[in-house]
């Protein structure tokens, strides 16, 4: 199989999407080729072989224990898919084959144990737990046309695993077969683990889709399967290929348990490390941690699927304190607060604010977990300048208008400006709900999923409203930043501890509205540390996605370089025949 090659890319190509079952599927290609071994010239040719199948074949019918069949088409040397070696050559299956038929059609009886019905759904992962396939009630004549015989071949016929083969070498129970298999009986000439060898192969597959085509659901019929070709090698032969195929299958196993330990532990090291960012008991060694695992993040990261959890990682440690060093001589968040209230104040007093019911302060226990000392627990009314539904006027797609955002544009902590439906400008509720740059947008309803979605509108000034489920919520941006706000109300906290209680004690269509939305809580540093934490994040964020480009493009050049090699290895492998 020119190991050789293979083997010198291994390390390259084993974590390529799918490397190790195209491996297998290769190595399978190679044998039903007669490219995996050297023939041997003392090998009596396959054409012998078949004469051996066509005497058992007459004497079974003659003897009345199989039915005569009609002659199938001669192979069309024409339409070959490959050429075989010499010694080889190419048959119908039907015509390897004792018989090919459909199994009993009764029901399952789990009570009855004399006579299994062994049936689809019992053959798992190329095995059957025999005493545990249930029974069936079937008569003594049935039994003998039925009855499963070690070497027997079932083919799953319809449903999901359509073409799937079983091969029956240990038969502990006496048992039958059902109606959604196909028995395919091999002659006693022909070597039965080289047939199941083929019935997994390129070659069979390919065929199989062609003769399931059509209308319906998708199913193989005995008359395709006995229609088949099948590259036939000499008796001998097949039992070495057999023999070398279940080496590299073996040598597959533990390459493919050795990547899979291998990637066991490089998931463990990052879990652990994201796990001890996320759980320390100490402040001081989280933040020793923290610094150790964002300035090692390329090297503890090595799958694309540990960028979403890296990412909330990131954003925990943001609203914890965790991700930038604290300065004890900034002015500490619970004065911000003072400052936010008395602006607001100043406003309702001027006519420029509607004034808001009270909003309680947070009391100790309900603090979701602790902060550092010059940050405050602070509700989103409490730290907001207004919050306020969008409009409820009719919108559609029309070319003039102001454009209405909707729920389905909040997509990762950003509001994507693709509305299509707009409302005219002259409505009531404009100029008022026309948004402004720094505006969050959260959507209060719809499915579970989607409720308590945030994001930040950086669009220009009064060119874009909202729909009536989503809520604004606005900052006094030189007291709270917007993008730290944003970044805490996607952070996975929130979520946990703000939006999933609530909707816990909901039925019907999910709903946190806007007076739930004010009462929830928002981990508040001073503005001059929300500032850095929005600076590291986007660092980290960018970074995050660089590093997801760069291993998706190594999976991408694994694929390629798989893909190049396979190749280059089934066009080289050539022997002197």
């Amino acid at each position: 199989m020119n190991p050789t090659l293979l083997l010198a890319h291994f390390d390259r190509i084993s974590t390529a999407p799918d490397a190790m079952p195209r491996l297998r599927s290769f190595i399978l290609d190679l044998a039903v080729r007669g490219k995996l071994l050297p023939q041997e010239a003392g090998d009596e040719p396959a054409s012998e072989l078949l004469k051996q199948i066509q005497t058992e074949k007459t004497s079974l019918v003659r003897d009345g224990k199989i039915g005569k069949e009609k002659a199938l088409a001669a192979v069309n040397s024409d339409k070959l898919p490959y050429h075989a070696p010499s010694g080889w050559l190419w048959a119908r299956l039907g015509q390897i084959t004792r018989r090919i038929h459909y199994g009993f059609t009764a029901s399952a009886n789990p009570s009855l144990t004399d006579v299994r019905l062994l049936r689809i759904t019992d053959i798992q992962d190329n095995a059957v737990d025999w005493l545990s396939v249930p029974g069936v009630e079937i008569s003594k004549r049935e039994i003998e046309q039925y009855r499963l015989e070690k070497g027997d071949i079932l083919i799953a016929r319809t449903g999901g695993t359509i073409g799937k083969t079983f091969l029956v070498d240990h038969l502990p129970v006496t048992a039958v077969f059902a109606s959604y298999l196909i028995r395919v009986q091999g002659a006693t000439a022909f070597y039965d683990r080289y047939l199941k060898l083929f019935l997994e192969s390129p070659a069979y597959w390919k065929q199989l889709e062609e003769g399931a085509r059509g209308g319906g659901q998708p199913n193989v019929n005995g008359k395709t399967l006995g229609r088949m070709i099948v590259p036939v090698p000499p008796a001998a032969e097949q039992v070495r290929i057999v023999a070398k195929v279940d080496e590299l299958m073996a040598l597959c196993d533990s390459l493919e348990e050795s990547h899979r330990e291998q990637e066991r532990r490089r998931e463990g090291v990052a879990s652990s490390a994201l796990h001890h960012l996320s759980n320390g008991a100490s402040h001081d060694s989280l933040r020793k941690t923290s610094r150790f695992y964002l300035d090692h993040l390329p090297d503890l990261t090595t799958n694309p699927s540990q960028i979403p959890e890296l990412r909330r990682t990131i954003l925990g440690l943001a609203v914890c304190g965790r991700l930038v060093p604290q300065n004890q001589a900034e002015e500490p968040a619970s004065e911000l607060i003072k400052r936010i209230q008395a602006e607001k104040t100043r406003r309702i007093e001027t006519g420029s604010l509607r004034k808001e019911k009270p909003i309680a302060t947070v009391a100790q226990a309900e603090e979701p977990f602790a902060i550092p000392e010059n940050w405050t627990w602070s509700r989103i009314g409490t730290c907001a300048l207004l919050t306020e539904y969008g409009t409820s006027v009719k919108s559609d797609e029309q070319e003039e208008g102001v454009p209405v955002l909707a729920m389905g544009d909040i997509q990762d902590g950003q509001v994507i400006l693709k509305a299509r439906k707009r409302v005219p400008g002259e409505i009531e509720d404009l100029p008022q709900l026309f948004l402004k740059r720094l505006d969050l947008l959260y959507n209060r309803t719809n499915s579970a999923e989607l409720v308590g979605k945030t994001g930040i509108y950086l669009g220009d000034d009064d060119a874009y409203t909202f729909a009536s489920y989503l809520i604004r919520i606005r900052f006094l941006p030189e007291l709270t930043s917007p993008i730290y706000i944003n970044l805490a109300m996607n952070a996975p906290y929130f979520r946990e501890t703000q939006i999933i209680p609530e909707l816990r004690q909901q039925c019907g269509q999910a709903n946190v509205n806007g007076t739930k939305l004010r009462n929830m809580m928002i981990p508040l540093p001073p503005i001059a540390e929300q500032r850095r934490i929005v600076e590291k994040v986007g660092q980290l964020m960018t970074l995050c996605g660089q590093i997801e480009a760069r291993l998706s493009a190594t999976l991408n050049q694994k694929s390629t370089l798989l893909e190049a090699v396979l190749h280059h290895a089934l066009k080289s492998l050539t022997f002197q025949l």
